[in-house]
């Protein structure tokens, strides 16, 4: 995938008031739409100064460009974590707050605790007592977010080839447990896994006449 121009992202969402001076974690997770496996999450932490070429929606990039930020992510970056939320606990407290709980347990590991975060979207369960912000579309518009989706889908997709290896015939090395036609197939054919999302509709759509 060629590496297209984009605009120049945002090193951060508070710009004013005391929270202009904290640390401020960006936050995003991938998974939410998957029929198996974990939802995940990153919280990062970046210098003021950091940006990369490849630094965007992580939906903007191929695979190989994803393991190449990651990488360059991963070894700048003041503090990252990255938590998975499992499917069990999907199905018990549902897909929205599975994705604030990977959140929080992602912010949780952090080291240092940041002092503020931002977060991708338009919601969020607060977490502790941090100054907290939402950005729709904030991992196309501000470095933190952006680095945060890169990790968390990079993460989760490793996670994929290894339940793959494990729970084989889903399709979950390309697929990465989303509802694609084929995998939809292939729990028809052969059942649901021990990681599918017993909350989720694996339905195939009706069949055009």
């Amino acid at each position: 995938m060629p590496v297209l121009c984009r605009m120049p992202l945002l090193p951060r969402l508070f710009v004013e008031g005391p929270e202009a001076d904290l640390a401020e974690a960006g936050c995003d997770e991938a998974g939410r739409g998957c029929l198996a496996g974990p939802v995940t999450a990153a919280a990062v932490v970046l210098p003021p100064d950091f940006d990369h070429p490849l630094l965007r929606d992580s939906k903007q990039l191929d695979a190989r460009q994803r393991e190449e930020a990651r990488t360059a992510i991963e070894a700048a970056a003041e503090a990252w974590a990255v938590r998975h939320v499992s499917p069990g606990v999907i199905d018990r407290i549902n897909i929205l707050q599975a994705s604030f709980r990977a959140m929080h347990l992602a912010l949780a590991a952090l080291d240092p605790c940041p002092g503020c975060v931002a977060v991708d979207g338009n919601r969020f369960n607060p977490w502790r007592d941090l100054p907290w912000r939402t950005a729709v579309k904030g991992d196309g518009r501000f470095r933190h977010i952006a680095a945060a989706s890169i990790l968390a889908k990079t993460h989760r997709d490793a996670r994929m080839l290894q339940l793959d290896r494990k729970y084989p015939g889903y399709g979950w090395a390309s697929n990465k447990g989303y509802p694609t036609i084929d995998h939809r197939r292939a729990i028809a054919r052969m059942g649901p896994s021990p990681v599918h999302r017993r909350s989720f509709n694996w339905a195939l759509p009706a069949e055009k006449a």
